[in-house]
């Protein structure tokens, strides 16, 4: 049997000192980011396990976490954004030895669905990504005592611990960009599903842009479902209003190239969110809000295993770093 490579055998084969080491391993907001990733990458190298894992992993009897996927419309397994989250996860699952236990989330039969994962004992915590924000299954899973870690923004769960982006930031930037470098006038949000927090911060966030210009009121805002087909629909059914409009604030890729498909031929600019691969690969390319998704996932999973291991982290609520990422569907 190979001896367990220690902490400080971590920290002399990285070259930092255990302290360092030991923080950027709990995901601490003074370390860098480069700084962590590399600590992790050389710890899933030598197969380093931290203690709080190693101890979690022994006295329960799972060794496997649970990742919660609600179905909520078209955001299912098939989307990009979760192939990106089960890399994230499972690549740092990896790392401590233990399993993932993926749990899709039928609307029609939700409540069974997150029982399943307390009542059968078969993970040691729980991921929850993209629910509803009046999901109630949130509240009783957070308040259940097993270690939860959700992704996104819930403003109506202020205590438990997430990991998340700044949705308004992001839409507003990019709102900002049409505004500024296209001097575009008339927007209008093509938004994704309601009674999620994602379509609220977005919206929000492409109407702040365009108060802060002084275009009042703020510009037309329809509500689809993140699918292309909805980004399509919207688009036609916004061309036959008659109404002037030169831009396209989109919810996601997704509905963004919808609508480029219903404008060919138009100068009306479009721009999206996520940068999941679509973006790069339509024509034309999309000015979008890239989200950090494999990054978002690893630090969930680093933040669960935390928790499992009775640390709770000093920041409950972690929000990644945006960027806009400019290419020709804005005009650019």
């Amino acid at each position: 049997m190979l001896p367990r490579v220690t902490l400080l055998d971590l920290a002399a084969h990285i070259g930092m000192s255990r302290s360092t080491v030991s923080m950027a391993l709990s995901d601490h907001p003074e370390i860098a980011a480069a700084t962590k990733e590399r600590v992790r990458s050389a710890a899933r190298e030598l197969g380093y396990v931290t203690n709080s894992a190693a101890r979690a992993l022994r006295s329960q009897s799972a060794g496997a976490i649970a990742l919660i996927i609600p179905d909520t419309g078209p955001l299912t397994l098939g989307h990009p954004y979760f192939m990106h989250l089960l890399v994230g996860v499972t690549e740092v699952c990896s790392s401590y030895n233990a399993n993932v236990i993926l749990s899709t989330n039928q609307a029609e039969n939700s409540v069974a669905a997150y029982e399943r994962v307390l009542r059968s004992r078969a993970a040691d915590g729980a991921i929850v990504t993209v629910a509803m924000v009046d999901d109630p299954n949130i509240r009783s899973l957070v308040d259940s005592g097993l270690p939860v870690v959700l992704m996104g923004n819930y403003p109506q769960l202020p205590d438990a611990v997430s990991v998340g982006i700044d949705d308004r930031a992001g839409a507003q930037q990019v709102t900002e960009h049409l505004i500024v470098e296209h001097n575009r006038q008339r927007l209008v949000h093509l938004g994704g599903p309601l009674g999620h927090q994602v379509t609220v911060e977005r919206r929000s966030g492409f109407e702040q842009a365009l108060i802060a210009a002084g275009i009042t009121p703020p510009g037309d805002v329809w509500s689809g479902d993140f699918s292309e087909q909805s980004g399509r629909d919207l688009t036609r059914q916004l061309l036959a209003t008659g109404q002037p409009f030169d831009a396209i604030v989109a919810a996601n890729d997704e509905m963004a190239y919808g609508a480029i498909d219903e404008l060919r031929g138009s100068d009306i600019a479009v721009v999206g969110f996520d940068d999941f691969g679509l973006a790069r690969t339509t024509t034309p390319a999309i000015t979008t809000v890239r989200i950090p998704a494999d990054d978002l996932a690893r630090a969930a999973t680093e933040r669960l295993f935390q928790l499992i291991g009775g640390i709770r982290p000093a920041q409950r609520q972690l929000t990644l770093p945006l960027e806009v990422v400019v290419r020709a569907s804005c005009g650019c």
